[in-house]
């Protein structure tokens, strides 16, 4: 158990992010309160650490149901695949997952660092959208495809920065959330997709693609190259890519030469090479551009590391 939360605090995640973490890997049933005094037992590997294990013994007190929540909406997703699964297996079984995810806790289905609260939930989003407008992604003339929309937060959040909002998922039931949530934005549409590809756009339909923490699940399916083919058929010139997580896999290293080779084949630019500019989260943000479009940051860019 020990060295289990030493794994979840390796880095200078915060601390809803270590207690996200350990709501996942630890599927053995234990209670908040239990892991709380296990966690204060535990001696830090570093002294600064010291005042985040307290951080996180004090969330999983006030919350106890919230842990116990993250812990079955997390075990509702399988992050593995079997052998003899298909590519269109994987995704329907996705789906399915998202469905049972959902149906648990919408907020935490999207972002378990948010430990189900709303408010955590909008304040992460908020982050991700100011870093998205600090790029110059966002603009009132452009339209925009969020693949992976969930239950419509980046939605809400964009209709002001954008011209038109199209967000597409493979969940139904996420997409029922969203249509609730987004009914009344005028300029923001959200559908249910077959996450095979994106055959129902036109070429270059968009300006910019959004896709928060869907690669992923792209990458377990084996679909992420052609995903890449599609968003950069289905993007305008200059048009941008925002990919916030490429995989699960652990490795900075091998995303970032997955989506360079990825990048060089679909004739994509990375502008920003898996930075992590975010205090609520710890996603790796890659930013894409396609065709004449300039960025203010350099690739290659890094602040965390």
């Amino acid at each position: 158990m020990r060295s289990a939360i030493e794994a979840c605090m390796e880095d200078s995640a915060c601390a809803e992010v270590v207690v996200a973490r350990l709501a996942l890997y630890l599927q053995t049933g234990i209670g908040a309160a239990e892991l709380a005094e296990i966690v204060l037992d535990t001696i830090p590997s570093v002294p600064r650490d010291a005042d985040r294990l307290q951080e996180v013994a004090g969330l999983l007190r006030r919350n106890p149901g919230a842990f116990a929540i993250l812990g079955a909406t997390g075990a509702a997703v399988r992050h593995a695949r079997d052998e003899d699964e298909t590519d269109a297996d994987v995704v329907t079984r996705l789906a399915s997952s998202f469905d049972a995810a959902a149906a648990i806790s919408g907020t935490a289905s999207v972002q378990l660092a948010s430990l189900g609260d709303e408010d955590r939930l909008s304040a992460t989003t908020g982050e991700i959208v100011a870093w998205l407008k600090e790029q110059d992604f966002t603009g009132t003339s452009r339209d925009i495809l969020d693949i992976g929309c969930g239950i419509g937060r980046f939605e809400g959040a964009l209709s002001n920065s954008f011209n038109r909002v199209v967000g597409i998922d493979i969940s139904s039931r996420m997409i029922s959330i969203a249509s609730e949530r987004c009914a009344a934005l005028s300029n923001v549409e959200v559908r249910q997709t077959s996450g095979l590809d994106l055959t129902e756009f036109d070429d270059r339909s968009f300006d910019c693609v959004l896709a928060v923490d869907c690669f992923p699940y792209l990458v377990l399916a084996g679909m992420a190259e052609r995903h890449f083919e599609e968003i950069a058929r289905v993007l305008r010139r200059p048009g941008w890519l925002a990919l916030l997580n490429y995989s699960y896999r652990g490795s900075l290293f091998l995303d970032r030469a997955d989506i360079s080779r990825l990048a060089e084949a679909h004739q994509l630019r990375v502008v920003v090479n898996g930075e992590n500019p975010f205090r609520s989260w710890d996603g790796d943000a890659f930013l894409l551009a396609h065709g004449g479009g300039t960025l203010p940051l350099a690739a290659g860019s890094d602040r965390r590391r």
